[in-house]
């Protein structure tokens, strides 16, 4: 009898131990409402193989808080990011650059991650084809 008793208890502690919840984290941010981004894929159009060219992404803290870019990680060497840390107020606006060499044949989608000083990540993508120039006729 004992044992069954034993058994009985131990199966009621642990089943009220599987029925707590864990409230111990905090609930994971939405990146879109505290950044808005001017665009998340820029199209570069049709470039001349090997010329380097920019653009501008632009950002706003549509937050309560402040906000600061920790890193901007180009997904290739091809890619060179360009940006300030902050901090960038509420209802602040502020620009990364974007480089590509040019150095892809053909259709070409790159990427860059945006890491934000508070754990929040975006990744920014651009796309567009580069082309040859074919070289002029011989003629005779």
């Amino acid at each position: 009898m004992k044992k069954i008793a034993c058994c009985l208890a131990l199966l009621i502690a642990f089943g009220s131990l599987h029925a707590q919840t864990n409230t111990g984290t905090a609930p994971v941010q939405d990146i879109e409402k505290v950044i808005s981004f001017s665009e998340t894929d820029h199209d570069l159009g049709k470039i001349p193989y090997g010329k380097p060219v920019e653009f501008d992404l632009e950002l706003k803290n549509i937050s309560k808080d402040s906000v600061k870019i920790d890193n901007v990680q180009a997904g290739c060497g091809c890619t060179t990011p360009k940006w300030q840390a902050g901090p960038y107020a509420p209802g602040q606006k502020f620009k990364i650059t974007l480089g590509f060499n040019g150095y892809t044949e053909g259709h070409f989608v790159k990427s860059v991650t945006v890491y934000f000083s508070n754990g929040l990540t975006k990744q920014l993508l651009f796309h567009g084809d580069t082309y040859k120039d074919q070289p002029a006729a011989k003629t005779k």
